[in-house]
């Protein structure tokens, strides 16, 4: 599948990558960490080849599937592919599928109410508090998201040109449209900043449009775009256990 266009409604996207991320396919797990003496053998980035995976002592390997991450550690050998449906495998999917949401909506003011506001809900979302790299697919729906949605904060959105922006949070509401006035470029650096804050908060963006929304290509794409903190997101959203084949 190749996208013609990078405004393409971003809600479509998250919702073809969420079933790709089912785990509905068998496909060869994805490296996206590897430390130890053999790390060289599994590139970041990279299906593992074969159905096995052979590890020695102080090896590491991260694999992604369309079930969860899994996290292999020497020596020992393990399956490549893991059999178990992963509970995991909705959390991912959801995390995900949480952008794309309409401005008017977006707006409304959020209860906190059973939300403790400690994770990102999404993977598109950007965290207010957290300098990073951010990719999206859709400059025009970005959506800023804050992890204490407690009281109401004023927000000042400035590109490198000067141009900036404010954005008012009331109290309960936990996210917000990215401003119209100072839009989202590829490649543009931005600073958040508000009363309180210890220091602002530095964005660089990269609109990335992969040639499909399979989760080997999302990943691959994260990476190469230096979108760690996404990446890691994912990760650590559906940690699971490896079980060594002897």
């Amino acid at each position: 599948m190749h996208w013609t266009s990078k405004r393409r409604p971003q809600a479509f996207v998250a919702a073809v990558l969420a079933f790709a991320l089912s785990g509905t396919a068998i496909a060869a797990p994805l490296v996206v960490r590897a430390a130890g003496p053999s790390a060289k053998t599994f590139p970041v980035g990279k299906p593992v080849a074969g159905d096995k995976i052979v590890l020695k002592a102080g090896d590491t390997v991260v694999l992604l599937d369309g079930k969860s991450t899994r996290t292999l550690s020497g020596p020992g050998t393990f399956n490549a592919v893991e059999t178990k449906t992963a509970a995991a495998g909705s959390t991912l999917g959801a995390l995900m599928a949480g952008g794309g949401e309409k401005r008017a909506r977006i707006g409304a003011v959020r209860s906190v109410k059973g939300d403790d506001g400690t994770k990102n809900p999404s993977v598109w979302y950007v965290d207010m508090n957290r300098s990073s790299n951010m990719c999206v697919m859709d400059p025009a729906s970005v959506t800023i998201w804050r992890k204490d949605a407690t009281a109401e904060a004023l927000v000042t959105v400035t590109g490198a040109d000067g141009k900036s922006s404010p954005i008012k949070f009331a109290a309960g509401q936990a996210k917000a449209a990215w401003p119209v006035a100072v839009p989202v470029t590829d490649g543009g650096a931005y600073k958040l900043s508000w009363d309180g804050a210890k220091a602002p908060t530095n964005l660089k963006f990269s609109v990335i449009t992969p040639a499909g929304v399979d989760k080997d290509t999302m990943v691959s794409t994260f990476k190469k775009a230096g979108c760690d903190a996404q990446l890691n997101q994912v990760m650590q959203t559906a940690e699971a256990k490896p079980t060594p084949k002897g």
